[in-house]
């Protein structure tokens, strides 16, 4: 049976095969009358590009304050927050866990931090570690384009201003993947605390670095966290700390290196775009916002209900977690004609909402836009004849709740004289 035309109740957003392609299920969630409610966690889910938008600016009605172990349930999510507690530090709710006016304080530390112009004196950089990366695989004909490349741009920046050396980026995405594994996919006791031991093991790495920066001031994002108060206003704690850089690594790391394989994909996937991308390099910025909207990085994220709240007819009662689908939203054919078509000159495609929208609109946006833009003029200025080296062996995707990672994108080119 074509999966578009299969009824609502035969999908589940906890089945990897939904989870690796979930637009089928999307579009008949859209179509239901009101919003859909996952029998399996009681989670409510927001598909509809409007409906978003009214769940994304009412945080007084959809708090942002949610655990973000909550996909595990009560009791194995309250464990790992005590064992992380006994350990190192808990799970507290900052920056994007938190309401005004709570959020605004952390928001204006980190909007000090994120500057346009700290992302252009950057733009260089991102340049020379993309151009190094090609260097390394350019000769062979062919590489592994996401463990190759696309997760080691993003990896090697964050990891650098993270005090690690570019040769310790598996690391940094181990930890990465444990900071994100609770709120990705449902697992037992023992799996749980093997991620929290990861996690623990970063925590108290950055723990070193944020000691260290705050004696010992240099010019990267650990010390611009440490430092990011003015005069007369409280510094961040440590567990503020913990939480805010905890939260940078799984946007500025996981959804970059999601989108910058999708982005590749795309370009295979049209090539007539790719070349006229090639001849037109001025395309780029329409081309990103394109590649965020169709392959939204994070699929979803997680509110709360403050209070008993009707949204399109569906009564959704105080306390209930209310999961806004970025990629349903970004696919809704009421705001984008043709939402399943790549088309990098889409003239609404920047109105997306894959970095949300409003005062929780995603601080590394800019940056992020600014890895996947150099990573793929560098990749096509450096490379002719992109293509997959081999078809992909289904699922592409790796199972997760939240975000569409890539499991491999094995290509092949001709390196340019």
């Amino acid at each position: 049976m074509d999966a578009n035309k299969k009824r609502l109740e035969d999908f589940s957003l906890l089945d990897p095969q939904v989870q690796d392609d979930p637009f089928g299920m999307y579009e008949a969630i859209q179509a239901y009358p009101g919003i859909y409610q996952m029998p399996e966690t009681g989670f409510f889910i927001v598909s509809r590009y409007a409906d978003l938008r009214a769940v994304l600016t009412d945080p007084v009605t959809f708090s942002n304050d949610v655990d973000r172990a909550s996909l595990q349930g009560p009791e194995l999510s309250d464990k790992h927050q005590h064992y992380l507690s006994e350990h190192g530090w808990p799970h507290i709710q900052t920056l994007q866990r938190t309401d005004a006016p709570a959020h605004s304080r952390y928001r204006k530390l980190v909007d000090r931090v994120f500057t346009l112009g700290r992302v252009r004196e950057m733009t260089h950089h991102i340049e020379e570690v993309a151009n190094r990366l090609i260097d390394s695989f350019a000769g062979r004909g062919e590489c592994e384009f996401i463990s190759e490349f696309a997760m080691l741009l993003p990896g090697i920046i964050l990891a650098e201003q993270m005090g690690l050396a570019p040769t310790e980026v598996a690391t940094f995405k181990r930890w990465a993947d444990a900071m994100l594994a609770p709120a990705s996919r449902q697992m037992n006791e023992e799996e749980l605390r093997t991620v929290a031991d990861i996690e623990l093991e970063a925590q108290h790495h950055l723990a070193r670095m944020f000691d260290d920066r705050r004696a010992n001031p240099q010019p990267d994002l650990i010390s611009g966290l440490v430092h990011a108060h003015a005069e007369g206003e409280e510094p961040l704690s440590m567990a503020e700390l913990q939480s805010v850089m905890s939260q940078l690594i799984g946007g500025g790391f996981e959804s970059t290196m999601t989108a910058i394989g999708h982005a590749m994909l795309q370009l295979i996937r049209h090539p007539e775009q790719m070349q006229e991308l090639r001849d037109n390099p001025a395309l780029i910025k329409g081309f990103v916002e394109e590649v965020i909207r169709i392959e939204s990085p994070t699929q979803g994220l997680r509110r709360r209900a403050t209070r008993d709240v009707e949204l399109s007819g569906t009564l959704i009662p105080e306390g209930s977690v209310v999961v806004v689908r970025y990629g349903a939203a970004n696919r809704d054919p009421a705001k984008f004609v043709c939402p399943h078509q790549f088309d990098m000159k889409r003239s609404n495609a920047g109105t997306h909402l894959a970095f949300g929208t409003g005062a929780h609109f995603c601080v590394g946006a800019v940056l992020a836009r600014q890895e996947i833009a150099t990573g793929v003029l560098t990749m096509l200025a450096r490379l002719d004849d992109i293509q997959l080296a081999r078809p992909l062996t289904e699922p592409i995707h790796r199972p997760n709740f939240l975000t569409l990672p890539l499991r491999e994108l094995p290509i092949r080119f001709k390196a340019k004289a």
